[in-house]
Formats: C-alpha cells, sequence, structure tokens
C-alpha cells in the first residue's frame, strides 16, 4: 500500500520567532519512504535537521515578522496490515527492562502517576497481566472518557481526564499511559499520521493523530485508547514522554496558526508520482 502524506501549515508572527518542528517520519520508517521527506517554507529560511533526545527527526528554524508557511508532501509504502498484535507479549520485570525504557515509567508534565497510583491498582490489579491488561486498561479509557473537538485543553493532565473524562485524542492516550506506568508497564506517547484507511471515512477535517506505546516482552507496542481498534496505515512520526515532547511545533514567541491542513491518503498505482490529496 501507498499513503500520501503532507501538510500545509501557517503561522504569523509579530517579530522573529524562533520554531522547531516534529513534522517529519520518524527515523523508523526512513527505509519505507519512496519520495524525499522534507519541510519547506515560504519564505524559505534555513533549516537545520537534528535528532532529539527521544530520538525524532527535529527541525530548528528562525521565522521572520509576518506570515510562514510549512508544507511537505511525500509518499510512504505501508503494509496494509493493521497494528502488531502480541496477546502473549508478557510485563518485564523493572529489574530486567533496558536501561532506555526506565524513564517510560515515571511522573512526566501530563502524566501524574504518583495521584492515580492508588486508582489504577483498583481498576486493573485482577486484570491478567500483560497485554491483557493494556487491554483492559484501553477498554476502560474508551468507554469511560468522551471525545470531542470541543474539549480540546491544552493544560489537561491525566488527572484532570480522569476527573472530567472528556478530551481529544491526547487525553485518552495520556490517562492509558498514566495507568500503565503506575503498574510498572513502560508506556510512551506518540504521535503521527492515521488516515482514514480501511474504516468509515468520518466528515472531520484530517489531522495528525496520538496514539501510545508499551514494552512488553522485548518491544514496544502500539495501542490506541482513543480509537481502542488495531488501525491501517499509521506513520509514526515521533515518541516521548507526553506531548509536551512530541509537539509537532513548538515557537518561542509568539506564532499565531492561521491555516492547518493534513493529508493521509491511500494512493491507487496509478496515482503514484502525482502530487494529489484524494479526499
Amino acid at each position: 500500500m501507498m499513503i500520501r502524506l503532507g501538510y500545509d501549515i501557517q503561522f504569523e508572527t509579530v517579530g522573529e520567532v524562533p520554531i522547531v518542528t516534529l513534522l517529519n517520519v520518524h527515523p523508523s520508517r526512513k527505509n519505507d519512504l519512496r519520495e524525499a521527506d522534507e519541510l519547506s517554507t515560504d519564505p524559505l529560511v534555513n533549516i537545520e535537521n537534528y535528532e532529539d533526545s527521544f530520538g525524532n527527526h527535529a527541525c530548528r528554524l528562525l521565522a521572520p515578522p509576518g506570515k510562514i508557511r510549512f508544507q511537505n508532501s511525500t509518499l510512504i509504502e505501508d503494509s496494509g496490515l493493521p497494528d502488531l498484535e502480541g496477546p502473549n507479549a508478557a510485563e518485564v520485570p523493572i529489574h530486567e527492562l533496558p536501561l532506555n525504557v526506565l524513564p517510560y515509567l515515571m511522573n512526566s508534565r501530563y502524566c501524574e502517576v504518583d495521584l492515580l497510583s492508588n486508582t489504577a491498582a483498583e481498576l486493573f490489579s485482577n486484570a491478567p497481566r500483560g497485554w491483557n491488561r493494556v487491554l483492559a486498561i484501553c477498554d476502560w479509557v474508551h468507554k469511560k472518557v468522551t471525545f470531542g473537538y470541543e474539549f480540546s485543553n491544552p493544560i489537561r493532565t491525566a488527572l484532570g481526564v480522569y476527573t472530567e473524562r472528556v478530551g481529544v485524542c491526547r487525553d485518552f492516550q495520556h490517562l492509558a499511559i498514566t495507568f500503565c506506568r503506575a503498574l510498572n508497564i513502560p508506556a510512551r506517547y506518540a504521535t503521527g499520521y492515521l488516515g482514514d484507511i480501511g474504516v468509515v471515512v468520518v466528515p472531520s477535517p484530517m489531522d495528525f493523530s496520538a496514539w501510545f506505546e508499551v514494552y512488553l516482552g522485548d518491544r514496544w507496542w502500539t495501542f490506541d485508547a482513543r480509537h481502542n481498534v488495531r488501525r491501517i496505515g499509521r506513520v509514526l512520526m515521533a515518541t516521548g514522554r507526553d506531548a509536551t515532547d512530541c509537539a509537532i511545533t513548538t515557537s518561542f514567541g509568539r506564532a499565531q496558526l492561521i491555516n492547518f491542513q493534513v493529508t493521509s491518503d491511500e494512493v491507487q498505482n496509478s496515482l503514484i508520482g502525482t502530487n494529489v490529496d484524494l479526499r
């Protein structure tokens, strides 16, 4: 399967504003790219590419006063299969975890493990350990939290999601991540493209999506408490402790968002090589 990925994002700034982006496909998917995956700007500015502390492909630039436009269109090959499943994947004792996995057991900006540890134990201590316990967490969050774009709140934490029971995709993941960490299951936040491939197309505009990953057995596995089903065509962009580490753009100054469009669509073979948005 070939998937056309892209975005058209515009900001308006008052003065020069440094901006860091996480708009590139994650390095783990680099070999699947069939076209260049490069951030372009209008007006042209110098772009510094680098790998951040979480292994994501990041860019740094200095936006001039006025309007600046970020664009990209690329093509990626995907298996066309749903997210992998590992029903026998087991929890790993903390003393046996790889050292680079340990940070994903700790508190972070949006995931207050200490404040929800007792709740997690009450809800899930009797659930089968391993894969099925993570499924039980996803089921609970999916059923108990109501999704709605009108519920978006950039300062809502996992505790806020638990008490308010509303949110957008990032909120669902933050709560599930926090429950996992509270049960000594390493969990990290993930963001990327998730088009309406293999599902009923929804009327809302296409956007980037959030999900999360847990470390079971000897690898990271994908879970999604918002959709709570295995999906096709998920393309990872960034991972981190929570949404703070995975913001697609971070502006160090005033930058007003004035346009935001995302493309993530399956492309028929006859259209490969053309820059087409099929939506």
